[in-house]
């Protein structure tokens, strides 16, 4: 776990094992914190920034004071990960697609909420990042 009050936190769906992998595997190229969106802490944290639980790919950035969510999230995941700016874009422009096929495959039997912004942290969210961050795990339920 990361303890860098700037580092990043990605909330994703820790029930799918396809999204574990590939958190895991973004936490451990960029010091990401990965915390699956079942956990405790995450519900009050996007009550706190969205006034709501949108059921969504999170990536909070406190650095920055940004909070990337759906599309926004994979296109800027992507991006911090290396990838030519292409791949970014396809993941992006094909976000729904991606999650519909991944959401049957894992037998996830839920579509992700509609929030592809990227949004100013807000203060009281910005307060219970390190909640988000004690949460964050080496290595995801969906995976033991």
């Amino acid at each position: 776990m990361d303890t860098d009050p700037d580092a990043p936190v990605l909330i994703f769906d820790g029930d799918c094992p396809y999204c574990s992998v590939a958190a895991v595997a973004l936490r451990r190229l960029e010091g990401v914190a990965a915390v699956p969106w079942e956990a405790d802490p995450v519900g009050p944290f996007l009550d706190a920034q969205f006034g709501s639980r949108p059921f969504a790919m999170v990536l909070v950035d406190p650095g920055e004071g940004r909070v990337y969510a759906g599309r926004s999230a994979a296109e800027e995941l992507a991006e911090r990960a290396g990838t030519p700016e292409i791949v970014g874009g396809l993941v992006r422009d094909n976000y729904d697609r991606i999650a519909g096929v991944v959401g049957t495959l894992s037998g996830r039997g839920r579509d992700p909420d509609d929030v592809h912004e990227t949004y100013r942290l807000t203060d009281a969210a910005s307060d219970l990042v390190d909640g988000l961050r004690l949460a964050a795990s080496d290595r995801p339920e969906a995976l033991s």
